[in-house]
């Protein structure tokens, strides 16, 4: 069997074993496993518990704080790489510090704050709001989860000062905070775990999304490291791709589709199309991202070699089938998304309403990246390398376009619940869309506009370069700056709304992507709040009575 088919089906049949001991328990050792988790999340972290607070949403807020943060550095290490690429000395002077940056190590650098640090933060600081709700229970320990979060961001900036410096005194930097990062992992996966156990309904399909894309990190990483894919270069392909395929796009997937349901106002469009998009991105291998799994080499360390093994015709052939599939899932997830939005006009008529626009961004833009990531992918597979030229700019398109606005945006829309605040101002809100939204998509295009410009003259041989090139990167690099402003907006924004931000007035009724079976009206009101409820056509709404009578004791 080829490597492909066999890293994928071991991947399969273990994500299956890990379905099952979910929906079945873990047997006679249910009980005892709870407790030991339980106690693991609260006691076993000592003193460290008496420095953060435990209140309900304070995880959540702390995950999605930081990862706004992140974003910043994130926008910043990717702007400075863009620019050295036409201006090699612009940060000489910082030589006389020790520090000389290139292209690459900043560009690294942006990778793994914007991926780890902030996307990978904010969807998880969603999720630990939208599985308590899915679950109708409380998340297990708010105490662990505000904790981890630190240690979390302390693991994405060891993998930062590792992709400048990956060698200090003798030891690999990067598997260490991939290390650490493993650890907080398996915190979060754990409360999310014992939260599910505690559950009082059926968990929807956008937590099961969000799960499967947790569980799939260390399912992987084993899967990787025992099949030996770790060691030829077409492992380390299918590594890189079957990771952003589940651990990013499913996470990513997940929030987005409850928050479509939150920001509109409307229950999901499709349940069935969640389900595709599920199975969808399991059974196929995402095209987003570079061309080489270099980055698996970096992540393992010494586990890993960097051996070169080209793609055998087996491989080839299944990679490009696989890889064609994945249209699948993701026009389930676009259309079950903007479908699910299309009605409501919620973003015109309340001036409180965040996330929408970034919400719809990344669901328009999914779809011609994915393409482009397609034929650049299979490119490469097939060994042509034609269109080499052009992937890191469709590379960060994938990230700035769609993970970026997806991830924000499913974070806006659930910050009045977290916060209890709207943002400070809806006009900041506006101008932070535009600005990384306009930034990302000008800039990058004309850099790849540029890139194609580079691989013409390649082609005819012509060594000089192309003065007219030189300056689209200027041009280039200068839009999106755009994204570096867009991103301060964001983040004091939202963290000076949790101080000044206007108060809710009352709680809103939102909607948990379920289609209830009855609804009890209680009070007044309107036919979109039963529907944001997650009821349907065929819900049956059943009128609560009420009396003044005089009350009596409780026998007990």
């Amino acid at each position: 069997m080829d490597t492909v088919l066999s890293t994928m089906f071991y991947f399969w049949v273990s994500l299956f074993i890990v379905f099952l001991l979910i929906q079945r328990g873990l047997w006679i050792f249910s009980d005892v496993a709870k407790g030991t988790v339980s106690f693991m999340l609260e006691k076993a972290i000592g003193p460290g518990a008496d420095l953060v607070e435990g209140r309900v949403g304070s995880g959540a807020r702390s995950w999605i704080m930081q990862g706004t943060l992140w974003l910043i550095l994130g926008s910043m290490f990717t702007f400075m790489s863009m620019w050295l690429t036409h201006d090699p000395d612009a940060l000489h002077s910082l030589a006389s510090w020790g520090y000389s940056a290139n292209t690459h190590e900043l560009s690294s650098a942006g990778v793994y704050a914007t991926l780890y640090g902030s996307v990978s933060m904010l969807v998880i600081g969603s999720s630990f709001h939208i599985i308590p709700k899915l679950s109708g229970t409380e998340l297990a320990s708010e105490t662990n989860a505000n904790l981890v979060s630190f240690i979390w961001t302390l693991s994405v900036l060891i993998m930062v000062i590792g992709s400048q410096n990956n060698l200090i005194l003798d030891l690999e930097i990067i598997p260490i905070g991939v290390a650490l990062n493993t650890v907080a992992l398996l915190a979060v996966i754990m409360n999310h775990l014992l939260t599910v156990a505690n559950r009082t309904k059926n968990l929807a399909l956008p937590g099961w999304l969000i799960l499967i894309a947790l569980l799939s990190n260390p399912v992987l990483s084993i899967v990787s490291i025992a099949s030996g894919a770790v060691n030829d270069n077409v492992g380390q392909w299918m590594t890189y791709h079957l990771f952003g395929g589940t651990f990013f796009f499913l996470g990513v997937a997940g929030v987005a589709l409850y928050s479509s349901s939150i920001v509109s106002g409307n229950p999901l469009w499709s349940k069935t199309l969640v389900g595709v998009t599920l199975f969808g991105s399991i059974f196929t291998i995402n095209p987003f991202g570079d061309i080489n799994g270099q980055m698996v080499i970096d992540v393992f360390g010494p586990l890993a070699e960097s051996n070169v093994v080209s793609f055998t015709n087996e491989d080839m052939l299944s990679a490009s089938f696989l890889m064609a599939l994945v249209s699948i899932p993701i026009l389930a997830f676009s259309s079950n998304m903007l479908v699910t939005m299309r009605g409501s006009d919620m973003f015109v008529d309340d001036p409180n309403s965040s996330g929408n626009a970034e919400l719809n961004l990344g669901s328009w833009l999914i779809i011609p990246i994915a393409i482009g990531s397609l034929f650049i992918q299979t490119d490469a597979v097939s060994g042509t390398n034609e269109l080499t030229g052009i992937s890191n700019s469709l590379s960060m398109m994938s990230g700035w376009l769609v993970l970026v606005p997806l991830s924000l945006g499913a974070a806006l829309s659930l910050y009045p619940e977290l916060v209890g605040r709207h943002l400070l101002s809806q006009t900041r809100a506006r101008w932070g869309f535009w600005m990384m939204a306009g930034g990302a998509m000008f800039g990058i295009s004309i850099t790849m506009i540029a890139d194609f410009m580079d691989m013409a003259l390649a082609e005819l041989l012509i060594e000089d370069p192309s003065a007219l090139s030189e300056e689209l990167r200027k041009v280039g690099s200068v839009m999106f700056y755009g994204v570096v402003i867009g991103s301060i907006l964001h983040s004091l924004n939202m963290v000076s709304g949790m101080f000044r931000g206007d108060l809710i007035s009352k709680k809103s009724v939102t909607s948990s992507s379920i289609s209830v079976e009855s609804y009890s009206l209680v009070s007044p009101t309107t036919v979109r709040r039963i529907l944001a409820s997650g009821a349907d056509l065929d819900t049956e709404v059943i009128p609560t009575g009420e009396n003044d009578e005089k009350g009596s004791a409780t026998k007990l």
